[in-house]
């Protein structure tokens, strides 16, 4: 695409932390949330119309949880606007949140597809990623398991952003994530069941046996942390903070569906039962495809489908 071009002078929205987690009920649930919750407060977003993109706006924000960088602590978010009529009310909505890939090939198809769908698809930019990329060296280790962190707080504070836009229906915004943001996407569901409904793609929980016997990325980033010194019980206590699987029993099942490969080398499919069984999702919550982390993308098409059918069911009473 060309190099974007602002089209408007910014609109200036005002916006309010719905962040609102149920009490923990044991002693590692109440330390995951201490780690990745703040203080609920208004804040501002700023919604400028681009032009010369396949999006249509982006929104910016501050970041809940700061780093200290200022480019990478304002949050940016892609808005994909659908232009197919939806019902009264206000319009469906979701947030994607997209692989570690810089580049963010599948988290845009996915945004392009829910528009195209007739749901309006905000595509939250992870820490470092786009618009938050920084001149600073490349991250550290330690600096990726902070961003992580950072990440899961942004894509929750992203949901009260999305509410803030006009049109949208705040009862009406889901969440999905692919590999890295399914990850992520997994986590920030377990706070307090804010989205309308959340589906997590080659994905699951138990990060530290992820790590262990994961190949290909997994196995990088393995050996990346092993270099860092990020090993043994040092590794588990810095994973436990993101961990999925800690918050997991916390998911609504009815309204979360996870999407696995079989032969996924990356995500290996045990990492995903464990996250199943954790959450309690039943059988046909938990779709399984032939392929691996790569191949599976040619059910594009269906997964889109049979989200978008999913998003626009009514909000439960």
């Amino acid at each position: 695409m060309g190099r974007a071009v602002f089209a408007a002078e910014p609109v200036l929205l005002s916006a309010r932390d719905t962040l609102a987690p149920p009490p923990a009920t044991v002693e590692s649930e109440r330390r995951v949330l201490q780690e990745l919750t703040w203080k609920p407060t208004e804040f501002p977003v700023t919604l400028q119309e681009v032009e010369g993109e396949e999006y249509q706006a982006v929104l910016r924000f501050p970041s809940p949880l700061e780093t200290g960088d200022p480019v990478n602590d304002r949050v940016a978010v892609l808005w994909y606007r659908s232009t197919k009529p939806q019902g009264e009310g206000g319009r469906s909505a979701v947030v994607v949140v997209h692989e570690s890939g810089s580049a963010m090939p599948v988290g845009k198809m996915f945004a392009r597809g829910f528009a195209a769908r007739g749901v309006d698809a905000f595509l939250v930019q992870l820490p470092y990623y786009g618009l938050r990329k920084t001149n600073q060296q490349q991250l550290t280790e330690r600096k990726v398991l902070v961003a992580i962190r950072q990440g899961i707080a942004d894509v929750r504070r992203t949901r009260d952003a999305v509410a803030a836009v006009p049109d949208i229906h705040p009862q009406k915004i889901s969440l999905q994530g692919t590999s890295l943001g399914g990850f992520v996407s997994a986590t920030v569901a377990g706070l307090d069941g804010a989205f309308h409904r959340v589906f997590i793609m080659v994905a699951g929980g138990d990060l530290y046996s992820l790590l262990e016997h994961g190949q290909r990325e997994s196995a990088e980033l393995k050996r990346r942390l092993d270099e860092a010194g990020y090993t043994g019980e040092k590794l588990k206590e810095v994973l436990e903070k993101v961990e999925p699987n800690r918050l997991a029993h916390r998911i609504d099942p009815r309204r979360t569906w996870l999407y696995s490969a079989n032969q996924d080398q990356v995500v290996p499919i045990a990492n995903a039962l464990s996250f199943k069984q954790a959450a309690r999702l039943p059988d046909d919550h938990h779709i399984r495809l032939w392929g691996d982390h790569v191949t599976t993308i040619v059910y594009f098409p269906v997964i889109a489908d049979h989200v978008v059918q999913q998003i626009l069911q009514p909000p439960e009473q």
